[in-house]
């Protein structure tokens, strides 16, 4: 069957023993289109990011770049602007048709945490090859906060598929069409464009940037930390604001999202050429995200931007971001937002569910 595997039939390859853990892969990480995965006991502090390459393994690399190793049993802190790898509980042993992708979550990428998933012989981060078999590595850089962390927290997920899934965008202009994916005119290319707001109603208030010198944050600490101690608050009554180069805003889309039951959809970086900018990997967005039937009338797409080498003027409307769409391989019995703890359906301008709402 072609398409993004749903809930029923990860928990069939767990049974399989397609993915194994340890301990045991818990109900709570098996999501509407992905698993999330949970840190192991230990992190290595690298010199540097890496990948295995091809024909050699994670384990033996790390011999060439591991600084010192910090049992995080008990917890430990992640030092911003530090490499670290972790191991991870759960492993693979993919069929020959099957491929994996991988992101972070979205309360990850909220707080400019730098999380990619690495393999044994792997050439690209985040992507597994069909039949792959091995242990799975989460690389983690935070690189606006310091954060606690402890084994089993899940910074990232992956999604497994069979074929190719990928909407054209015939395919997305036809689904729009019959259902709509956003509340005002689709911009179709490459997938499905968003744009940035910065003219929210009865507001000036349009994002938020990383203060540089914050304390640090326990992850598993959730609606407790003071939002002003850690972000500054980013006002405009003119539609446009400066980007700082190297500084994280999270911002929001004009547009309000809708990811109809039968597909799933990743957010993905826009051309280069637009700007000085990069929205990051905001993760998956999952079957029924924004859906009625689910509980969303459209949700919003909370935007990571981190800006680069020159300060750069983003204004109201400007197109920063692209949604590509795929097909499920069936229907999920379970949907985003749908009697599951789903933190962000409906969501507007939202920091991450670490932070008070006052």
């Amino acid at each position: 069957m072609t398409g993004v595997c749903p809930n029923q039939q990860i928990e069939a390859m767990i049974a399989r023993g397609e993915i194994t853990a340890n301990p045991e892969v818990i109900p709570a990480q098996v999501q509407p289109a992905s698993l999330d995965l949970r840190l192991g006991t230990v992190a290595y502090r690298v010199r540097a990011s890496f990948l295995a390459g091809e024909g050699r393994s994670v384990a033996d690399r790390l011999a060439e770049f591991e600084m010192h190793r910090i049992d995080i049993s008990n917890g430990a802190v992640l030092e911003k602007g530090c490499v670290y790898l972790v191991p991870l509980m759960e492993s693979l042993a993919l069929p020959k048709s099957v491929t994996a992708v991988a992101n972070a979550k979205s309360s990850t990428g909220r707080l400019d945490l730098l999380t990619r998933t690495i393999t044994d012989g792997g050439t690209e981060f985040d992507r597994v090859p069909a039949g792959y078999a091995g242990p799975l590595y989460a690389e983690i850089c935070p690189r606006s906060f310091s954060v606690l962390v402890r084994p089993g927290m899940r910074l990232n997920q992956i999604r497994f598929r069979q074929g190719q899934a990928v909407l054209s965008d015939a395919e997305l202009t036809a689904l729009h069409n019959e259902s709509p994916l956003v509340d005002g005119p689709a911009v179709i290319q490459d997938g499905l464009g968003f744009s940035v707001d910065l003219q929210l109603p009865d507001t000036d208030l349009v994002g938020y940037r990383a203060k540089p010198h914050t304390g640090v944050i326990d992850l598993d600490r959730i609606g407790e930390y003071n939002p002003q101690e850690y972000w500054e608050e980013v006002r405009t009554t003119e539609g446009r604001i400066i980007l700082d180069p190297g500084a994280f805003y999270i911002l929001v889309s004009r547009e309000a999202v809708h990811i109809p039951p039968m597909y799933a959809a990743e957010m993905a970086p826009y051309l280069a050429m637009v700007g000085e900018f990069r929205v990051h990997y905001a993760g998956f967005f999952d079957p029924g995200f924004g859906h009625a039937a689910a509980g969303g009338a459209g949700s919003r797409g909370v935007l990571e931007v981190r800006c680069h080498e020159a300060p750069f003027v983003l204004e109201h409307g400007q197109v920063v971001g692209r949604l590509v769409y795929e097909k499920m391989a069936e229907m999920p019995t379970q949907l985003y937002g749908s009697g599951i703890a789903s933190n962000y359906q409906g969501q507007g301008l939202k920091l991450s569910k670490h932070f008070r709402v006052d």
